[in-house]
């Protein structure tokens, strides 16, 4: 068993985190969408439980999990959606508690790297375009500098079943982007479900999750008024050889520069 309960570990940065994201008003999940984490040892992390809301989540709403054997859940073929379950439930003192059927997204980040928070909700602005003909391109090339200081490059995974597939699907895609791009994104687009924003901090978190958003609106309008015209490429591989862009990009998405 890799779960276990233990509010002890559940840190009152990621309680805060997680209850700021699900407040109703700002639209990025409802009822009991959306899953947070936190790297809280080398190979540990505390992930939301499945069922509890966002808004109201307190530190009985987390299960710890290790990593490493559920990374070897994802990468054996053999795996059974009925194993990972066994393997994210948590039993104590007659007390039974799930880790989100998510859990794997946030693993997937802590195979390549020791990332403190991941942060997975479903905002309608974004939701719209991932669910859309446009959802492969629609996020190919930033469109505004404060977009791209603040989400860098994302990554655009296609839809997959949520759970062991989805993991699997997540885990590759990241082992690519690491291999081009020597870091992991701070940015998860995942076709006709929701985003997944990674940082070292509660701020960047928060940066990745607003920015994300408001890229998707931006983008909407940008088709209602003919198409989308993104940054010239070669402008933006310069903006990521300056010091000074660099330093501030890594200050808004809580990445070391």
């Amino acid at each position: 068993m890799t779960a276990r309960i233990d509010p002890s570990t559940v840190s009152d940065a990621l309680v805060g985190l997680t209850r700021s994201l699900g407040e109703p008003h700002r639209d990025l999940v409802i009822m009991a969408e959306g899953n947070t984490s936190e790297l809280v040892a080398p190979g540990t992390i505390v992930v939301k439980a499945s069922g509890s809301a966002m808004s109201v989540a307190g530190r009985d709403d987390f299960v710890v999990v290790d990593v490493e054997p559920l990374i070897s859940i994802m990468r054996d073929a053999s795996s059974s959606q009925e194993e990972l379950s066994a393997a994210l439930t948590a039993v104590a003192d007659g007390v039974l508690r799930k880790a989100s059927i998510e859990t794997l997204v946030h693993v997937a980040f802590r195979a390549f790297s020791d990332v403190r928070f991941v942060a997975h909700t479903h905002p309608t602005a974004v939701v719209s375009l991932l669910a859309s003909v446009h959802a492969p391109v629609a996020f190919a090339g930033p469109v505004y500098t404060e977009e791209l200081l603040t989400l860098g490059v994302p990554l655009y995974v296609p839809y997959a079943e949520p759970g062991i597939e989805l993991g699997r699907v997540v885990l590759e895609a990241i082992a690519d982007y690491v291999a081009q791009h020597g870091r992991v994104p701070s940015l998860v687009l995942l076709g006709n479900h929701g985003i997944i924003a990674a940082s070292d901090t509660v701020d960047g978190i928060e940066a990745v999750s607003t920015m994300a958003v408001k890229s998707a609106r931006v983008r909407v309008g940008a088709l209602s008024a003919g198409g989308i015209a993104p940054i010239d490429p070669e402008r933006v591989a310069h903006y990521f050889q300056r010091p000074d862009f660099i330093e501030r990009s890594a200050h808004l998405s809580g990445r070391s520069a």
